[in-house]
């Protein structure tokens, strides 16, 4: 049973942080030993009064990645698929370097360019689609792209480093992935989702879009500031066409379906005990394992997550290893005038927070409540 109206105060105190910070809305459901809570704070829409519906849909950007990744390592299970095979044995038509596997796209260890765009080291940027600013909203807010197109442009680029030898976020990682899975099994990549994970756990609020704009309700708005020419503008990015990003985090989902998904998962439901044990085999260089981020807490524990974002859009998922104890959340920004660096350190602060007043039984903001976000 919920206890939206008692008991919680630290969460919605929290939850409060992410609206005083500059964001739109924030809805968060917690499982733990308490029993479950689910709060909002913030707006649906701008302009209007209504707090995000607690119920509500909205579009979990990486998220997705490990929804892609289980679906993998379940054909894996089945026979179907190698983890250790290079990937160019299945998916011949792209010319991929043989020293690229399975293993390594669900890892992020391939090397290959990430065709959203790669950032150096150094600074630089190189640009892959169009995915940044009025270029974006105003030309390919609704343009559909087939998986197959990002995936070339992003091989017609240099690889970031030998497969094998570094780790590098790509979603062209996850992108091969789906083509990988709709190879071996003859069915789209949505058909097998459906088959193998949604039907099964009763996410009947999870879609897989391929490219429709639509999300459904009921569901806050996502907004997008983009600078045009020398005016800051407001872009509603509640609609729009995710096939620019695919498998690698196109899903729209609710609070209840991912704890659903994260507590299976974590449980030992969806994967069998040595394939989940692969799948949490972290790289040393980002504790990242097959889809899946593993962190220590400050408290000594270890949760494991994959947070999404789009333009407008971002996507909570924690759980600790044996799955009974969840945090799910979707965040929606808003009109502050903040630039990128500061709301994403904004966001890091205060999601650490929310992090340690669920999983380390913290009280948000007791050491520093009065120093003003970051």
């Amino acid at each position: 049973m919920s206890t939206t109206d008692q008991g919680r105060p630290e969460l919605q105190k929290v939850i409060q942080e992410f609206v005083d910070s500059g964001f739109a809305g924030v809805q968060l459901r917690v499982h733990d030993e308490r029993g479950e809570w689910v709060g909002s704070a913030g707006v649906r829409e701008l302009g209007q009064s209504a707090k995000p519906p607690t119920n509500g849909h909205f579009r979990i950007g990486s998220t997705t990645k490990t929804f892609t990744a289980t679906l993998v390592l379940q054909l894996v299970a089945d026979g179907e698929i190698d983890l250790d095979t290079p990937v160019d044995d299945y998916l011949p038509e792209y010319g991929l370097d043989r020293r690229i596997t399975v293993r390594m796209l669900l890892q992020h260890t391939s090397g290959v360019f990430n065709f959203t765009g790669e950032y150096y080291e150094d600074g630089t940027f190189a640009p892959g689609i169009p995915g940044l600013g009025k270029e974006w909203v105003v030309d390919n807010q609704f343009h559909t792209y087939q998986p197959e197109e990002l995936v070339r442009l992003a091989l017609s680029k240099p690889a970031r480093f030998e497969p094998g030898t570094g780790w590098s976020y790509s979603n062209t990682n996850y992108v091969l992935a789906r083509l990988l899975v709709e190879k071996v099994t003859g069915r789209a990549y949505a058909e097998e989702m459906k088959a193998r994970i949604l039907r099964p756990l009763g996410l009947s609020g999870t879609v897989v879009p391929d490219a429709s704009p639509d999300i459904p309700e009921p569901h806050a708005h996502g907004y997008y500031r983009y600078q045009d020419a020398d005016q800051w503008r407001t872009a509603d990015t509640t609609r729009f066409n995710p096939s620019w990003i695919s498998a690698a985090g196109d899903m729209i989902s609710t609070t209840q379906d991912l704890h659903t998904f994260f507590s299976a998962l974590n449980s030992g439901r969806l994967l069998p005990a040595p394939l989940l044990a692969e799948m949490r085999k972290p790289d040393p260089t980002m504790g990242y394992g097959l889809g899946v981020f593993v962190e220590d807490t400050d408290c000594g524990g270890t949760v494991l997550h994959h947070n999404g974002g789009f333009w407008g859009w971002a996507a909570l998922m924690y759980s600790t290893p044996d799955g009974r104890k969840t945090l799910t959340a979707s965040i929606t920004t808003g009109e502050a005038e903040l630039d990128m660096i500061a709301m994403s350190a904004t966001f890091e602060k205060v999601k650490q927070e929310l992090v340690k007043a669920v999983f380390c039984d913290e009280q948000p903001g007791s050491a520093d409540e009065t120093q003003p976000a970051q």
